[in-house]
């Protein structure tokens, strides 16, 4: 790949949606569970509960402060950066993304000054309803920006009219075949970055020797979403794998390294250094028929290689091969931790054993590790199309040369670096202190009415600290 104005323009995109996607994966998998956490307190009466939740949220309300700057940005780079994919493809993006403004975004909007600011000002059913509405408003943002995502992965219910795409059946549109794939694994990996914040924060009270209740239930819930959505995860990516082979055949020969279709059955390259220019993946580690076991739940399932498309039709295959396997190495550590984290309570040496307080602490990242590469790998591989096999990427760009594109991008990155930053490492510093009983109390130095509108004056602790 060279870095001209198209590549740089890429580049910058993804850096933006890689540092964007950070705050909505965290804003989904809390919102949900202090939903859980709002539920328990208002079933069992039990403060701890509310302590927690009073915690988390704090971490949620910064995360999703973020995540809604970080947001808006993406849309100004479709109408400078990517004008021509907005003018062709803009009346199937369009009303999809407005869908989610107007649905998803107002609903969080809504009540989420009730839900961060409401515990002593409406009633316990009334704050638990916004709870519920913040959570369920999460979920329909998903819903949009898969949709329309999607469908440039896997577009149907269209046509072609005067060198646009418009739309001609909404429900194909939205509904297309790898949307229910690809948003029950954005759900999920939401809800599994948040568990393991929320596990990796009690691993860390427990290794600085707190065994209070707070830390003991808030790193023992997040280890039970672990062991049911780990493995639950693994199936959802299981199914998304087949429907890309259906659908993207090119972007699976690509993930696989796989240049020659092999009849009677595929090998699987473990690990390799796929080289384009060659047309070869050097230095493979290959297990025979294994590619098939995986990918046509057969013996002898034959998978199309790249050397079945055109050149100019592949996936730049050395980025995605490593992504994949970054993302799938990290679900077989999480799995096996969970496992591991299974026994050690059985065995009632979960507070104990400081091994595995160890690698919760060092897991807590893998999250959102893993949600990055997964769209690395997702969005490496549909090019070189911005709408799978019916828009390439070349086609979708603006006029713009190097030094504006490069301008920005730098741009970008030192503010990024410097706005961005500052949030995580005041989310970092906020998860370091961790939940205490006290927080069950509502706290007598509330924000000053004036501030109360804005979401991140809920976490009202001193950066500098």
């Amino acid at each position: 790949m060279t870095l001209d104005a198209i590549h740089l323009a890429r580049l910058q995109f993804a850096f933006t949606v890689a540092v964007h996607i950070i705050f909505p994966a965290i804003s989904i998998g809390l919102a949900g569970f202090l939903a859980v956490l709002e539920g328990a307190w208002l079933k069992t009466r039990d403060e701890t509960y509310k302590s927690m939740y009073l915690f988390w949220s704090k971490i949620f309300a910064v995360g999703f402060g973020l995540g809604v700057v970080s947001g808006v940005v993406m849309a100004y780079e479709f109408g400078t950066n990517w004008s021509e994919f907005s003018r062709i493809a803009g009346s199937i993006t369009g009303p999809l993304l407005t869908y989610e403004v107007l649905t998803a975004f107002f609903l969080e909007a809504g009540f989420l000054g009730v839900m961060l600011f409401g515990w002593d000002r409406v009633g316990e059913r009334a704050h638990f309803f916004a709870t519920l509405m913040v959570a369920f408003g999460t979920l329909m943002s998903t819903f949009w920006i898969l949709a329309s995502n999607s469908f440039m992965q896997t577009p149907q219910g269209f046509a072609i009219v005067d060198g646009r795409i418009v739309p001609l059946d909404w429900l194909k549109v939205i509904f297309n075949p790898s949307f229910p794939f690809r948003l029950a694994h954005m759900t999920v990996a939401s809800y599994i970055v948040a568990a393991f914040l929320v596990g990796s924060c009690g691993a860390y009270q427990l290794l600085k020797g707190r065994r209070d209740e707070t830390v003991k239930r808030s790193f023992s819930m997040a280890l039970w979403i672990l062991v049911i959505l780990t493995p639950i995860q693994i199936f959802i990516g299981d199914a998304h794998g087949l429907n890309t082979r259906k659908y993207q055949p090119a972007k699976i020969a690509g993930i696989e390294g796989l240049w020659e279709t092999e009849h009677g059955g595929t090998s699987l390259n473990l690990v390799g250094f796929p080289d384009m220019a060659a047309e070869t993946t050097r230095y493979a580690i290959q297990v025979p028929h294994l590619g098939s076991v995986i990918l046509t739940h057969s013996w002898s399932g034959e998978i199309e290689g790249l050397k079945s498309f055109p050149a100019r039709d592949r996936p730049y295959s050395p980025i995605i091969f490593w992504s994949f396997r970054l993302m799938a190495g990290l679900g077989v550590l999480m799995l096996l931790m969970s496992v591991a984290g299974l026994a050690l309570r059985k065995g009632g040496r979960i507070y104990e054993a400081r091994w595995f307080h160890y690698w919760v602490f060092c897991m807590g990242p893998s999250g959102l590790v893993a949600l990055i590469a997964g769209w690395v790998t997702t969005e490496v591989g549909r090019q070189p199309w911005t709408v799978y096999g019916v828009l390439r990427t070349e086609d979708s760009a603006s006029p713009l040369d190097v030094q504006q594109v490069g301008t920005s991008l730098l741009t970008f990155v030192i503010v990024y670096l410097l706005v961005f930053g500052t949030g995580i490492f005041y989310m970092v510093k906020l998860m370091k202190q961790g939940p205490s009983p006290g927080d069950a109390v509502i706290p007598s130095n509330a924000p000053h009415p004036a501030l109360e509108h804005n979401a991140m004056s809920r976490a009202n602790e001193a950066i500098d600290r």
